[in-house]
C-alpha cells in the first residue's frame, strides 16, 4: 500500500538527522535562514550533508535568499532540492532551477482559494508546490505549528507535484492525508519538544502515523 512521501524539516543536529533516517523519512530539510531557531550554519551543513549523503533527500529551505547564499548552501550540504519559502516569483524560481540544476519546491501560504490558484503560476518554473499555513505578519514564514483549512486543497489536481505542510503532528497527519490525498507531508514544529529542538520519539511516531494512514 502506498503512502505519502515524508519530509522532516528543520533538522539541525546529527541525532535528529539519524532519527529521520531511522524512521524512513524520504527527505530532511535544512533551514538556511538566520532568524529561524532551526537555522543551520554552513559549517554544520557540511557535516550534516555528508552524514545524510546517499541516505535521504536533502532539501535546503531559503527565504528570499540571494544567489551567493544559495550557492554556499548547495555546495556545503550537497543539497538535492531547493525550497523557496519567501516571496519568490515564478521567474525567480525558474532562474534558480536553471542556475543550480536542482528541483525547486515553492511554498505557498494558504488562506483561501485564491492562494491555491496562485500555485498554477509556478507551472514550468517550480517542480513541486508545498501548500503551507500563512503565519501572522511580522513572524517567521513557517515552523509555527499553524495549519489551514485542508478542504481548500482536497485532492488537488494541478499540473505540479505537491505536498502539505503547516501544523502537521503525529496526532493529525493521518486525518490530513485522508482529507487531502496529499502525496507528500512536511513537518517541523510538529515533531519538536521546543522551538528548533527535534524530538526523536515524535519523528518516529510521525512517520509511523503516515505509514498507517
Amino acid at each position: 500500500m502506498s503512502f505519502p512521501a515524508m519530509k522532516i524539516c528543520g533538522i539541525n543536529t546529527p541525532a535528529s538527522l539519524d532519527a529521520a533516517i531511522k524512521a524512513r523519512a524520504d527527505h530532511v530539510g535544512f533551514v538556511f535562514f538566520p532568524k529561524s531557531p532551526r537555522h543551520v550554519a554552513l559549517a554544520d551543513a557540511v557535516a550534516l550533508g555528508a552524514r545524510a549523503d546517499g541516505r535521504i533527500g536533502k532539501v535546503g529551505l531559503f527565504v528570499d535568499a540571494d544567489d551567493a547564499v544559495l550557492g554556499e548552501a548547495v555546495s556545503a550540504a550537497k543539497l538535492t532540492a531547493l525550497q523557496l519559502h519567501g516571496a519568490e516569483t515564478p521567474e525567480r524560481a525558474a532562474q534558480l532551477r536553471a542556475r543550480f540544476g536542482l528541483p525547486v519546491w515553492k511554498a505557498i501560504s494558504v488562506t483561501g482559494p485564491h492562494d491555491v490558484a496562485r500555485a498554477l503560476t509556478y507551472t514550468g518554473a517550480a517542480d513541486l508546490i508545498l501548500f503551507d499555513a500563512k503565519t501572522p505578519a511580522g513572524t517567521l514564514p513557517g515552523g509555527m505549528g499553524l495549519s489551514f483549512d485542508w478542504s481548500l486543497i482536497a485532492h488537488w489536481k494541478g499540473p505540479l507535484a505537491w505536498g502539505l505542510a503547516g501544523g502537521l503532528t503525529p496526532g493529525n497527519v493521518a486525518e490530513a492525508i485522508r482529507l487531502t490525498g496529499t502525496p507528500l507531508v512536511d513537518t517541523s514544529s510538529g515533531v519538536e519538544s521546543a522551538p528548533g529542538v527535534k524530538d526523536e520519539a515524535l519523528i518516529a511516531s510521525f512517520c509511523s502515523a503516515v505509514r498507517a494512514a
